[in-house]
């Protein structure tokens, strides 16, 4: 059993999904891993990782106006307010969805459904550079 690190900058430009997959399958592809399990970890409080559908975009947009509702963009309600109006809402969406994820490699190939792709989630209205962290172990 081996194992290796990677590290994906993703470069946001405001809240949004941003599909990472095709990044993650380039980025695993050198290491030739025939089976063996994926952790990706982002490194953020106010944005996060999902796995989500990747053919019909009303997903996406349903999904962006759930948490919006869930957590709405009004300074009154929170007490943390630091950085403007969007913070502490990014922050509790964050919460809600996930920061890692883990998935299989099966047969060289990551273990992904026909519909699913891996999104990092900006809660932020403003551009950000997002770190997200690979593990991989297997053979």
């Amino acid at each position: 059993m081996r194992q290796s690190h990677h590290k994906l900058t993703v470069a946001t430009s405001g809240q949004g999904f941003y599909d990472i997959t095709a990044d993650v399958v380039a980025r695993l592809s050198a290491d030739r891993y025939r089976t063996g399990l994926l952790t990706l970890f982002i490194r953020h409080t106010s944005a996060s990782l999902l796995i989500q559908e990747n053919a019909d975009r009303d997903v996406l947009d349903d999904l962006t106006a759930f948490l919006a509702r869930v957590a709405p963009e009004r300074q009154s309600l929170y007490r943390h307010v630091a950085e403007g109006n969007d913070d502490m809402p990014a922050h509790i969406r964050a919460a809600l969805t996930q920061t890692h994820l883990a998935i299989p490699i099966v047969d060289g190939r990551l273990g992904l459904g026909t519909w699913q792709a891996i999104y990092v989630v900006e809660h932020r209205r403003a551009p950000h550079a997002r770190l997200v962290l690979f593990h991989v172990l297997g053979d």
